[in-house]
């Protein structure tokens, strides 16, 4: 049986759960307001740093005036508030629904930028997982074709080129690690990668030269000429070249393009200017 001092313990937190409970005011009826003063609340809610209350408001313009000029405003305006609150999921839905529901709105282009922003501010947090990154740069290649002249396109533009090099840069880390635990083969394929795929990138320069390192360790002096001479064609007044030089002369081996090899095309590409 409970004692007399945990019962009395037991009745103080009862009576002071409903004193608290007494003192919370009820949930607001939105319903006794109207649509304009819901949005300004929402507003209010968003310039106070409080994204979750907002997205919430906005979203009780819709629901109560679903087909409203406030409502249309408030879908666009809930979709920004959610991302603010870091709840980029939600904020991909809501910004989709305004892509449907409002396709030829003036800020559809906006829509589809916050939609690319949801994939696009979560690359830093995913680790060695791209799969976000493609669909970053999805979405913003959809921003950047159907709304070229929108005042999101740039925005969308530098935002791909970073999230492409991001990408060439992952490849890189992996090369580099393999490079260093002697997996020369491995690491020269994640290099490859770079050059081939990743040609535009800040990212190339010292592709190349780990290529000539890869294969100056395999034995594949030719490869390794190749990748030294596009190094100097393209990127002479960086540091990568610098490098190569004289690695590869300190070994006797001039930066000219040799053998066969599919670094060959890659040169040939340069000298005709397709390169970039």
């Amino acid at each position: 049986m409970m004692s007399a001092g945990r019962k009395s313990g037991v009745a103080v937190a009862f009576a002071a759960l409903v004193l608290l409970s007494a003192c919370e005011p009820p949930p607001p009826q939105f319903e006794q307001f109207s649509a304009k003063e819901i949005y300004d609340r929402a507003e209010y809610e968003l310039s106070q740093d409080n994204a979750e209350e907002a997205a919430n408001f906005f979203g009780e313009v819709e629901r109560l005036y679903p087909y409203s000029e406030w409502a249309r405003r408030a879908l666009i305006m809930q979709a920004y508030a959610l991302h603010v609150d870091r709840k980029y999921e939600e904020s991909r839905v809501a910004a989709q629904r305004y892509i449907d529901f409002y396709p030829a709105d003036k800020d559809a282009a906006y829509a589809q930028y916050l939609l690319a922003l949801s994939y696009y501010d979560q690359i830093d947090d995913v680790g060695r997982d791209q799969g976000v990154t493609f669909q970053a740069l999805q979405a913003l290649r959809l921003v950047i074709e159907r709304y070229p002249d929108s005042e999101y396109a740039r925005s969308a533009i530098l935002k791909f080129d970073l999230a492409f090099d991001h990408l060439a840069g992952k490849e890189m880390e992996i090369g580099r690690y393999y490079l260093k635990k002697e997996h020369y083969t491995a690491a020269a394929n994640r290099f490859r990668t770079v050059v081939q795929d990743f040609q535009t990138t800040s990212q190339t320069p010292e592709a190349l030269y780990r290529l000539i390192e890869c294969y100056l360790s395999l034995g594949l002096r030719e490869e390794a000429q190749t990748a030294g001479a596009i190094l100097g064609y393209n990127f002479q007044g960086s540091v990568w070249y610098e490098d190569a030089y004289t690695l590869l002369t300190g070994q006797g081996l001039p930066l000219e393009p040799a053998g066969g090899s599919w670094l060959v095309q890659i040169y040939r590409q340069s000298i005709k200017g397709e390169w970039l």
